[in-house]
Order: C-alpha cells, then structure tokens, then sequence
C-alpha cells in the first residue's frame, strides 16, 4: 500500500472520534456505525429518516473515500464499521479487495441497475454523479469546447483548465480513463496534463476560477455547478456545462457505493440500512435533497433540475473494475499529485 495512503489512514485515526453524530458507539452499543465519505448533510438525512423508519440508531463517522477506505484495511476485522458508504467506487474497490465485505442481499442488489453498481455483488450504487466540463461563456464559444476530455492534454489549451487533481472526484475520473484508454495512453494524457492544467484545492475552486475568468474551463462532477446555480449563482453565474456524451472519458458517471463489512456486529441491520438507502424512500430523501446527486435506485426519477441520466451517453465502466492504486501511481509519476 503506497505510504501516502497509510499517513491518511494513521491521520483518519485521529480524526474519525471528532466526526461522530451525537452519542458514539461506545455510549450505545446497539447503534449501527456507518464510515461516511458521502456527502454528510445527506447521509444524516438517510440515517434520520431509517432511524424514524425502523427504530435502529445510526452514528456516523465521517471521513473521505481513501481515509476511510485505509482506516478499515488498517482495522481488518476488528473495525467498529458494520457499514461503508463512499462517494466514488475506487475506494469501495479497495476494501473488497481486502476481503473485508459481505456479500450484499440480493433483494437490495435488484433494486439498482447493474450498471450504476458492481459486478462483483460485494457492495451496491446508491447516487452517481456525472463528469463534465464547466466553462466561462466569455471566453469559449460552443464551437471552441473540446470534443473529448482526451483534447485537453493537446499544446493549445495550455494553461486553459483547470481541475482538483488531489481529490478522489478527480482520481476515480482518471481511473476510468485508464480502463477505458489503457496505460500507455493514460499516462501520455496525464503528461500532457501536467503542462497545461491549473491546479486547484476542490472542485468548488476550479468552479469559482471559471467564473471568475482565470481559466477558460474545467473538469468537475455535475452536481458542483446545479448547487451554486440553485443558490445565488455567484460562482456559476458567467458558465455553462459541457457533457462530452459519446461515450468518451470525459462522460464518466462515477458511482457512489455502500458496503457491509464482513465483520460488522449488526449485519442484519447493516443489510436493511443498504437496503433503505437504495429504496424508494431513501432514494426519494437523494432525489428531494440539495446535494443534486443522480438517484440510481428503485427507479426513483432525479432531481429533475439535472440533465437525465440517459442523455449522458457516457462509456460502460465496471466500478469494480476501478483501479485506485494504480491512478495514484501513475498522477504520481507524471508530478501531478
């Protein structure tokens, strides 16, 4: 495991007793413990209305994918998570590859199209979010935007965009590249990258230095532009999105998973909480609230602020298939990250 990621799992040690709800597991025994890297404004509205529902208490430990991810690799089967909620699937992969999942009830695992969950059956989607390209409408016109993602490595947008490469949004991104393009020509990409992106710290950033005309563009997840744009447009106001569609890298829906540990003390519990969250009520609580993630369960429509699902037209990836490690690796080795 690269030693950056053991730093982040020895600093989530710290950290995850601070980013409890109310009470912790040790006061109530009996409560289900979630290891939240989903958005924590959402997952507290799922765990409220499953506690209402069903009686069972929920405390959250809040972290981020890979912190999380690390943290319970590092526990192994000592790990007070009976659930592990992520928003990109990398991080879910990583776990499973450590053998530390149960398999997922398989009426839960019919309630959400194959294509927005794993293959594997160790652990099922519960939202998505969609790639795209967020750029200033006074400094591109709609027949200067790039036709692919892979265009962005190209010399002539130097110094043009920018990203949030540190983020796992951004990392799970060019994992998909890197099952849909192969090695080689992720990391050609990714040098090309190097030389002519800005860097900034979240996607909100890159969103901002849009807006504000410090680059012509960006790549982000969708749900960062609706979220300003339901608001007070201050940081969207002067831009659009741009959905690659077909099926290029640049149109990745990254999935959002949930997991029940192996060696969870609740699993029953564990099992009916991914069931909920991936029903018609819990999905309904993702579509009604102001995160602007696409619902992917129980055929619950999304938000319908946002661009459907459907007229994505982005590339079949197997979530299971996302290779984490090896992303970090390769933006490592070109001096991104």
């Amino acid at each position: 495991m690269p030693s950056r990621w053991l730093l982040a799992a020895l600093a989530a040690l710290l950290a995850l007793s601070a980013c409890s709800t109310p009470g912790s597991a040790a006061e109530d025994p009996e409560a289900l413990v979630v290891y939240n890297a989903q958005h924590e404004s959402l997952t507290g509205l799922w765990a409220e209305r499953f506690t209402r529902d069903t009686g069972v208490k929920v405390v959250l430990r809040n972290g981020r994918d890979f912190e999380l991810a690390n943290q319970i690799r590092a526990e192994g089967a000592a790990s007070p998570a009976d659930v592990f909620l992520t928003e990109n699937s990398p991080a879910m992969s990583l776990v499973e590859q450590g053998g530390q999942f149960a398999t997922v009830n398989a009426d839960t695992l019919a309630q959400v199209p194959k294509r927005y969950s794993t293959s594997t059956g160790k652990w099922v989607g519960i939202a998505a979010r969609s790639t795209a390209f967020v750029y200033n409408t006074a400094r591109l016109s709609a027949d200067e935007l790039p036709a692919s993602m892979m265009d962005l490595a190209d010399p002539s947008w130097q110094g043009g965009w920018g990203a949030s490469a540190g983020g796992a949004d951004y990392q799970a991104i060019i994992s998909a590249m890197l099952e849909l393009e192969g090695e080689k020509a992720t990391s050609e990409w990714l040098a090309g990258m190097k030389a002519n992106f800005r860097n900034y710290q979240g996607n909100n950033a890159v969103l901002q230095a849009v807006n504000n005309g410090e680059i012509d563009g960006g790549i982000i997840y969708h749900y960062y532009w609706y979220r300003d744009q339901a608001k007070t447009k201050e940081n969207s106001n002067n831009t659009r999105l741009h959905f690659f569609g077909n099926k290029d890298p640049g149109a990745f829906v990254s999935v959002s998973g949930g997991g029940v540990l192996a060696s969870a003390k609740r699993p029953e519990q564990a099992q009916q909480f991914l069931k909920f969250v991936t029903g018609p009520v819990g999905q309904q609580v993702l579509a009604e609230s102001s995160e602007f993630e696409y619902s992917v369960g129980s055929k619950v429509p999304s938000n319908p602020a946002l661009k459907p699902l459907t007229e994505l037209k982005s590339p079949l990836v197997d979530p299971s298939q996302l290779n984490g490690p090896k992303v970090i690796e390769l933006m490592t080795r070109a001096g991104i990250i």
